[in-house]
């Protein structure tokens, strides 16, 4: 019979706090649920930490939220959420952690098949490292998946200027205040080593079996457009954050530049009576560059009087310890 909720809420309170809270998303994967339990079971049975299990259904069709609450039934470190609808695995991880306890978290999605057993090692790792990433090893899904991946990964090493194997295994372990500090709104989640390397933070890899199976695999070119989008977007907030006109106003002066240049070569060319210009493409063309050059900088100019009013609210630094 399943626990009342204001009684988990006193389980929570009488209960030893545990260490890890292991936060696995789930999105129609009822046919790998019990068999990840048993698996994360016995990762518990063999490392001497203490463990709390966080279900989130992140809007599943096929009955897994049924599965779920019977799996919690049977087990007091168990608990499972459900998401009305699926909001994506960043607001998986925030949900979770309104309940979390631990101060190590462990954040797994079910649609990756990685051996829920290794997740131990993550842990163990944490005495070392503040953010730990799973690298699957051996890939089994498709040849097409592991291309993308190790092109998305080459991209993001070279931008934030890591060196990181499998930065979107969806599979990491991270110190609790790594989370409370370092943003993973919207679909930032995959990108959390980056930004919280960013804030000095040290990242590490560990390998982590992949179990074979059926993988979602997607040909839809939006998706690819959103993850670059989330690239771009990475990058502005862990460089520029507080310095928009730098993102913006260079390629802003370049293009308003250019435009400049070919409307000036034009209005000699005109004024000296070497020709006509009216109608000729490269008019059109120094002319939308140059105003478009002008308004990338007024943006940034914008950005900057919001920063400037809201600076002593953002903090771009973190601070590791203090003696004295």
């Amino acid at each position: 019979m399943a626990l009342p909720h204001t009684q988990e809420i006193d389980f929570h309170m009488t209960a030893a706090k545990p260490l890890v809270s292991v936060v696995v998303a789930v999105n129609n994967q009822r046919e790998f649920l019990e068999q990840l339990d048993a698996d994360l079971q016995q990762m518990q049975n063999e490392n001497v930490k203490t463990f709390e299990i966080i279900y989130v259904d992140d809007g599943s069709t096929d009955g897994s939220w049924r599965l779920l609450k019977k799996i919690s039934e049977n087990t007091l470190n168990t608990h499972v959420i459900k998401l009305r609808t699926a909001f994506g695995e960043s607001s998986v991880l925030e949900a979770a952690m309104e309940s979390a306890l631990g101060d190590y978290i462990v954040f797994y999605t079910s649609r990756v098949r990685v051996n829920a057993r290794d997740l131990g090692r993550l842990v163990n790792r944490l005495e070392e490292a503040d953010v730990v990433i799973g690298v699957r090893f051996p890939r089994r899904d498709s040849d097409l998946n592991q291309f993308v991946s190790k092109l998305f990964n080459r991209m993001t090493n070279r931008i934030s200027r890591l060196k990181l194997q499998d930065i979107n295994s969806g599979v990491f372990a991270v110190r609790r205040e790594v989370l409370e500090k370092v943003p993973f709104y919207g679909a930032l989640n995959s990108f959390l080593p980056v930004l919280a390397s960013r804030q000095g933070y040290k990242v590490v890899e560990e390998p982590v079996e992949q179990l074979p199976g059926k993988f979602a695999q997607s040909l839809k070119p939006k998706d690819y457009i959103r993850r670059f989008l989330d690239l771009i977007s990475v990058v502005f907030l862990s460089r520029y954050s507080k310095k928009p006109l730098h993102f913006l106003g260079f390629g802003g002066a370049v293009l308003a530049l250019v435009g400049a240049v070919i409307d000036l070569y034009l209005f000699i060319y005109r004024i000296f009576g070497f020709g006509g210009i009216a109608g000729r493409p490269m008019l059109l063309l120094g002319t939308v560059l140059l105003v478009i050059g002008l308004q990338m900088i007024a943006i940034g100019l914008l950005g900057e009087m919001i920063i400037y009013t809201h600076a002593r609210h953002i903090r771009e630094y973190n601070i590791e310890e203090i003696i004295n």
